[in-house]
């Protein structure tokens, strides 16, 4: 097991439920529109699906190599920050209708790729298993 890993998951499972709540409860009450509201629900979604991954890689960490497996969770990680985060940014300025979401936009398939880097490893880990 790595505590790490299974702290930063159990932090991001926690905050995926809060802000889930908060898109459910409180951003309906702020916007109707259903873009932004659906663009806001698929970032705690993917937030709450890699924080599951991280904590039972997490949980098979001493099963796995090391090195994958620590890429792997880095790049959860750093997927949900890219992803999730951009998500709910650009949530934040497409109700400020801000300009800044033409800034904002191109982060999200980043992070997006770093998911997609973060399974490939993970696959790499399970097949180079000792």
């Amino acid at each position: 097991m790595h505590k790490n890993y299974l702290a930063i998951a159990a932090f991001f499972g926690g905050l995926a439920v809060a802000l889930g709540a908060f898109g459910a409860h409180g951003l309906e009450k702020v916007t109707t529109d259903e873009k932004i509201l659906q663009g806001f629900r698929t970032g705690v979604q993917y937030q709450m699906y890699h924080a599951i991954v991280l904590l039972f890689l997490a949980l098979a960490f001493d099963k796995l190599p090391a090195d994958k497996a620590r890429l792997a969770a880095n790049c959860f990680i750093t997927g949900i920050i890219l992803f999730s985060g951009s998500l709910y940014l650009l949530t934040f300025l497409k109700i400020q209708e801000s300009s800044a979401v033409r800034i904002a936009g191109p982060i999200t398939p980043v992070g997006g790729l770093f998911f997609i880097v973060g399974w490939l490893l993970l696959l790499v880990a399970a097949i180079k298993k000792k």
